[in-house]
């Protein structure tokens, strides 16, 4: 794996409303999958495409992004539109 690529942590809003966060070291990648242009991405995503990129921060590691994965997860929605 390429150590120069950052690891991004992120939050999609999807058609029907609902946010989803995630973290990727390929995010245009990423996004294409999670909207089923390509083979990969979540299930409930590809349910739920289109999804639209809200919000993105980077973080120095894979560890260190999903740290932050499992702290906007486990913030209220309301605290997550905060974000963007």
């Amino acid at each position: 794996m390429d150590k120069n690529k950052s690891w991004q942590v992120y939050l999609l809003r999807c058609k029907n409303g609902a946010l989803y966060c995630g973290i990727s070291n390929n995010l245009p990648k990423r996004l294409r999958q999670h909207n089923g242009e390509i083979v990969g991405g979540a299930k409930y995503t590809r349910a739920n495409a289109p999804c639209v990129l809200v919000y993105q921060e980077s973080a120095k590691n894979r560890s260190a992004a999903a740290k932050r994965e499992s702290e906007i997860k486990a913030m209220t929605r309301k605290d997550k539109l905060t974000l963007y």
